[in-house]
Formats: structure tokens, sequence, C-alpha cells
């Protein structure tokens, strides 16, 4: 008699030709019900390609719809293959985003050896975003990169399979389910020699399905008969897999349904059972259903297993149930999986370790649960146990602000200083450090009002003997904006006093956030001095913040520097220190859409300034920053660049018909210095358009209100569109000032036109006469000596001594 293996893997002739376009494809779409066999039919695919290609394979199991969940399986798999382009890359939020990651996949995966990336249980992320950043992801895709993509559901959009053509390939249901022949091969592979009468009610029973037919045969063998046709497959499961083990082996099992996958160590952990090694050994063997996965440690059930699973914890006593999950918990808050940790320790209610958790995370994988989420959460904490974790109450106002959740934010707040009313038995010190990083939490409600935040701050600083744990210090400090002054320059007239509180504020907000937005004030100083045309005290104290900031890995503020320092390298002989194709390197490295954005916006304005369209970002110069989702306190900032770009373009009509609603936004954010841009900007339009009465009448509102605090420098950057308004305003109110901006805007035009010469020719054809130049223009259009010379009047000896 043959030697049974129920384990057999069986990949018919027929599916391994269904198989084989895969390695031609783009994008190869998977889509059946569950149990017909997908993952262990492209697993077998993707094993024979590394044999015969040596093919890179990087394979993403899907668990859930948690993105944050799912962007950590993703770097895990390209960790796993050796790569680390996306260690420390965010999730896409936005298109922008995402366009950017297409880019930075193409060119990572980009090589000769053929690559298969594996999204297995795709159906789960519930995200139809993912599946359009997925097709348009294979419309890009260099030739030795194929997507595989594992669902239950079709997840491609009509128009996408359109725009695909070619590229995409389409695996089903009926190319994986198993013929009469192939049913009898499976079984005799398998050590089972079937009746044609039971190979025929099999196939009527089953219809071919792998995971049915597995499963009667495991009846077969382990029953001598075959299930009832009438089972549905969840019963059927339990009959032929769980019925007949022992009991230590099925509560293993009920436990470990819980995870999505798991090691040796982990079982042992979560079921306190010291010989889970051999269990699992065992069940391995036994189970087609129980997979090690491709590292040699890590274990997963299939989900039907799982789903059986979980009714066997269901049958548990309570008591069990919840210890186990408190050993879930403690498993993962120990491996920092603080949102897996934080759903065991609700699922058992013991909210005690949920809100340790909370504090442990300090609200950065949090925020991913969304709003909604987390408020419902909240709702089921009682309120006297929440009292008894106050960090995590400041944590908790901190995501509430972040999600405009204001009234929710102030009820927590109520609760903190109730909570601290009623333990006169806390120390001072820790009774201020609780209501110190209370005022500062709430001094973001009082957002650019530099008096009111800095009231705040030093009633923090006063209060607080450490850092706050709401705040990290690496994340940004800008909103999005690449201009500290813009963001606090409130009211006509008040530069100084706000340089000063400035001045007094930051220190008091460093000390309490362990250095967080260092540097800010003395960029404030700095382009504040840019304004007006101190352009050496601009450079010395823009030096004076890169050190500064050198080296304390606070991204955001040094690209504020780089807005300053290329502005600042238009106004005179002033090379910023870094090249900005060597700063977009660096930033490609960190793989932060956010600062990559900050740079996208520096660039546009330097390059709209100049003129230079050909420099501007795309999704600047294609206006799609609906595409990028910016911060509300940045959205004015990068309105007023995208005008300037839209000016540079020649589309003045469109800078005048956004420029209202866009002044209506600096208005409710006191935005005075970005509401004088705007101004200058619509009357530079009006000025190419022919307005001029309109032009003027803007021209002498930004003139006046520039006055108040000495600034020029936003009218000299527009004196290419702005000249003819600006001469005629020489006889008026605000002569002085025009002419002092006229002779700005004259070198800053001359100054441009230079750097856009010298950057049109390699650095060896800049030397060259005009008569030199000519003629190498001729030899890179690869005339001959003969047409050359019949070209510049040349004899052809002239042309070969010069060539030479």
């Amino acid at each position: 008699m043959r030697k049974l293996d129920l384990n057999a893997i069986y990949i018919s002739e027929r599916v391994q030709e269904t198989l084989r376009p895969v390695s031609v494809s783009a994008l190869t779409a998977v889509v059946a019900p569950m149990g017909y066999g997908k993952t262990t039919a492209i697993n077998w695919f993707l094993n024979q390609r590394k044999q015969t290609e040596n093919a890179v394979i990087l394979r993403v199991n899907i668990y859930s719809d948690n993105r944050s969940i799912f962007w950590k399986s993703v770097q895990n798999a390209f960790a796993a293959a050796g790569l680390t382009a996306l260690a420390g890359c965010e999730y896409p939020e936005d298109a922008s985003s995402a366009a950017q990651l297409m880019d930075d996949l193409c060119t990572v995966l980009a090589g000769d050896r053929p690559c298969y990336l594996f999204l297995d249980d795709f159906h789960l992320l519930k995200d139809e975003k993912a599946a359009k950043f997925l097709c348009g992801l294979a419309n890009r895709l260099p030739e030795n990169v194929h997507l595989i993509v594992a669902s239950r559901n079709n997840f491609l959009p009509k128009e996408e399979i359109l725009r695909l053509g070619h590229r995409l390939h389409r695996i089903g249901k009926e190319q994986l389910r198993l013929n009469h022949t192939e049913l009898a091969h499976y079984a005799h592979r398998c050590g089972m020699d079937l009746t044609e009468a039971q190979v025929d009610s099999l196939l009527r029973s089953c219809e071919g399905w792998f995971s049915a037919i597995y499963l009667n045969l495991h009846s077969l063998a382990e029953r001598g008969i075959l299930l009832s046709e009438d089972a549905d497959i969840y019963s059927m499961f339990a009959a032929a897999m769980l019925e007949n083990l022992p009991p230590k082996m099925q509560e293993f099992l009920a436990m470990m349904g819980l995870a999505d996958e798991f090691t040796v160590e982990m079982a042992q952990a979560v079921t306190e059972m010291p010989d889970a090694a051999e269990i699992l050994r065992t069940l391995t063997e036994q189970n087609a259903f129980v997979t090690r996965l491709p590292d040699g440690k890590t274990f997963r059930f299939h989900h039907m297993l799982k789903e059986c699973a979980e009714r066997l914890f269901a049958r548990l006593a309570p008591e069990k149930q919840d210890a186990c999950r408190k050993r879930y918990g403690a498993w993962y808050e120990a491996k920092l999986q603080y949102l897996h940790a934080l759903t065991a320790y609700e699922a058992c209610g013991d909210y005690d370790a949920a809100l340790q958790v909370i504090e442990r995370d300090a609200g950065i994988l949090l925020t991913s649960l969304g709003s909604a989420e987390l408020l419902e959460r909240l709702g089921r904490c009682p309120v006297e146990t929440l009292k008894q974790h106050p960090f995590a109450i400041l944590v908790l106002m901190r995501c509430m602000f972040n999600w405009r959740q204001i009234p929710k934010m102030m009820e927590l707040k109520e609760l903190l200083l109730t909570t601290v009313a009623e333990h006169p038995e806390w120390s001072q010190e820790e009774k201020g450090n609780l209501l110190g990083e209370c005022d500062l939490i709430l001094s973001f409600l009082m957002y650019n009002d530099i008096s009111a935040m800095s009231r705040l701050h030093r009633s923090a600083s006063a209060q607080m003997s450490h850092p706050a744990s709401s705040i990290q210090n690496s994340g940004g400090w800008t909103f999005g904006s690449p201009s500290v002054l813009m963001m606090f320059h409130r009211q006509p007239g008040q530069l100084d006093r706000e340089l000063a509180e400035m001045d007094e504020c930051m220190p008091h907000y460093y000390k309490i956030t362990n250095g967080h937005g260092m540097g800010a004030e003395t960029i404030m100083r700095a382009e504040a001095d840019l304004q007006q045309g101190q352009f050496d005290d601009a450079q010395i104290l823009l030096e004076r913040a890169y050190a500064q900031i050198e080296g304390n890995g606070q991204t955001n503020m040094t690209l504020c520097c780089d807005f300053l320092a290329w502005r600042l390298s238009l106004c005179g002989p002033y090379t910023p220190r870094v090249p900005l194709e060597v700063r977009r390197e660096e930033l490609l490295r960190q793989h932060n859409m956010a600062w990559r954005n900050l740079f996208h916006a520096i660039c546009a304005y330097y390059y709209a300034l100049r003129g230079q369209t050909d420099g501007i970002p795309e999704v600047y110069a294609a206006h799609r920053m609906n595409t990028v989702n910016t911060l509300a306190p940045g959205k004015p900032m990068i309105g007023l660049i995208e005008n300037q770009v839209y000016l540079a373009q020649g589309e003045w009509a469109r800078v005048l018909g956004r420029g209202p609603g866009l002044l209506a936004m600096c208005e409710a954010l006191h935005y005075d210095l970005v509401a004088l841009h705007l101004r200058i900007q619509m009357a530079a339009a009006c000025a190419r358009l022919g307005r001029q009465d309109e032009g003027r009448s803007l021209l002498e509102q930004a003139l006046a209100q520039a006055a108040l605090d000495g600034f020029v420098v936003p009218f000299a950057e527009n004196f290419r569109d702005l000249e003819p308004l600006l001469e005629a305003a020489q006889e008026g109110p605000h002569a002085n000032a025009v002419r002092c901006i006229l002779a700005l805007g004259a070198a800053q035009q001359e100054r441009c036109r230079a750097l856009n010469r010298s950057e049109a020719l390699p650095e060896a054809a800049a030397r060259l006469t005009e008569r030199e130049l000519a003629l190498a223009r001729l030899i890179a259009d690869r005339c001959t000596n003969k047409e050359i010379a019949a070209r510049l009047f040349l004899s052809e000896g002239t042309v070969k001594q010069y060539t030479n």
C-alpha cells in the first residue's frame, strides 16, 4: 500500500499553463473564492521562478483593513529581500504621494533579475485607492517586475482593465478548479486511488473546489467515508480536521487562531504550552492549512482554519479567553506592535493595559485608527480607569487636536484637571508635568498668536521637569509651509514685536519639547532681513540657523533654511550650501512625503521667480495640488506658491480668479505676509492683462501694507510683471520705497538672466566664444566639416583647426 501524503502539492499541467503568462505580465489578478488554491498555485510558481531565474520574490500577506499594519507588512517584505527602499517611508495618503512612491518602486526594482511582488488576500484591505494604486503601478513597472494580487473579490475597476490591456493577466476559479482527470491525479498524488464512482461523487459534491476535495480525502483516509454533501465548508472542516484531534491540540489551535502570524516562541508564550514546537510540527505535517512561511520561522493558519479555530476559542471558558488575550497583549506590547496590543487588551476588558499602550505609543500609530474609531473605543473605556492614566489623557488630547475634535479635546482637558484635583497626595513635580503638558497642547489652539502661545509655553516650562510625552521632536513644525515668517507675521507694523516674542517664546518651547522646531526664531528673523533687503544680515542669520539645526534630524527646519537660501541667491552673489539636486537625493533616501512636498514647494517658487518653468516640479507645473494632502495652516502658503507658478506660466487670469479665496483664508488665519504676496501677485497679473486702474489700486494697498514693516523684496521678486506699475508709482506717497524696489528688482532680474544663461550650457561650453559655441553646436548636430564650413563661411581647414 502506498504511503498517504495528504499535504502533497498538486499543480495540474493545465494550471501550469495558466500560470506561464505571469512572467510576462505587469499585473496578474488571481480572483477566486476561499479554498481554490490561489496561494498554493502562486507560491508554486514563485518557487519555480526562484530556482530557474534566480528571481527576487517579495511576499506580502494581508490580514486586516488596517493600513498601518498592511504597510508594515510591505516594508517587512522589502526588508526580507534586502531592499531598504521603503524603510521609514510612510503610507501614501494622497495622489501625489502615491505617484512619488510609484517612481521610487520602479527605480528600486528595475534591473536584470526578474522580480515578483505577491500580495495575498487583497480583499481584506478594503481600500479602493489601493487597487487603483496597483493598477497605476502596473502601467509604469519596468519589464523585469511583475505584480501578482490574489483576492476573493474582483478588485479591478473596469476602466483600469481597459487601460492595462495586454499588461494584465487574469486567473479565475474556472482555471483553478479541478476537472475529473485532475481530481483523480490529485488523489493518486496523495496516496489514494479512488474508484470511478468516488471521483464522480466528489466532483459532483465539490465542483472541483480544492479545499472541499482535500477535506473529503482527509475524511476518507481517517474514517473511511466521504463527507456529507449537505454540510457547509466549516462543518466539513471541523469534521475532517478538528474533531479527531486530542483536546490539547484543539486548545492550541483555538488560542493561536487569533494570531495573523506567529513563531514558536510566540506560541509558547500565548498558550503556555512548553511543547508548542512539537505540536506545531505535528500540525504542519498533518494539516495543509497550517503553513510555514518562507522565512522558516513564522507560521500562519489558512483563513478557513482561523475561522474554525475562532469558533473553538469561543467555546473556552470566559476566564481562559481573557487570560489568553492578556498574554497576546503582553507579547505584542513587548514587540512594540501597539495596535495589536491595544486590540487584545480591549477585547479582554483590560483598559489599564490598553491605556498604558496609548502612553507608550504617544499617539503615533494611534492616528491610523481614525477619529471615529478612536472615539468609539474611548467611549467603551470606564472614566475611572481613564483617570488613572493622566498621561494617556494628554496623548488623546493631542490626537483630538490633530483631528480637529476640539470639543472632545476640551472634555479630556477638564477630565485631566479633575483628576489632578482629586489627588492631593501627588507630588508637585508630578502635577506640574501633567498641567504643564496640558498647557503645551492647549497652546496649539492659539496658533500664530505668539503672545498667547508664549504665555502657555512659559507656564508649561515653569511647571515641567522633563520633555513632553505627547510630541515627537522629529515631526513637522510648520504644517507644510516652507516659511516661518509667513506663519507668524500676523499684523502690519508689528514685526519687531513679533520677532522679540519669538526670541522669548522659543527657548521655553524647546525646553518642554526636546528642541522641536529648533532654529525657528533665527530663521524668522533672517527671513525678515531678506524681506527688508538686508541681505548680508539675512545671510549671517541663515548660517547661524543652519548651525543650530545641524545633526538634530529636524528636516522640516533645514528645508525652511533652504527656502530662504535659494531666494537669497537671487538677490546677490550668494551660492546655497547644498545644491537642489543633492538635497533631492537626500530626501529620496528619507522616504518622507511631507519633506518631499516641502521641497517641491521650494523648487516651484525658486524656478517660478527665475522664469524657468521647465524646472518647476510636475505637481505644481500641472497644478495638481488637489492631489497633495496639505494641513490647513499650510494651505495659504502653498496657494501663494502655486500663484507664482501661474505668473511664470503667463496664466494671469487664474491668479486674479484665485486671489479673493486665498485672501479670505489669510484673513481667517491672520497671515499678513501671505496676504501681501497675494496682492502683489494680483497687481502683477492686472499689469499683464492691461487692467491698469485695478493694478494700481492693488499695488498701492500692498505698498501701504509693506511700508509699516519695511518689506521690499516681495515686490522685487515680481519685478518682471510689475515694472510698468512701479515706474508709474515713483511720484506717489511711497516714492522712496518704490525707487528702492526698482533697483532691487532690476538687479534680481539681471541675476536671474545670468543664472539662466550659465545653466543653459555645460561648464566647458560656458568658456567658449560665440563663434566657437556656434561651431560646437553644429558638431553636436552631427554636421560634416564641409557643411559647417558652408554655414559659418569658413574653410574646411579652419573648421578642422577649431574642432581640434
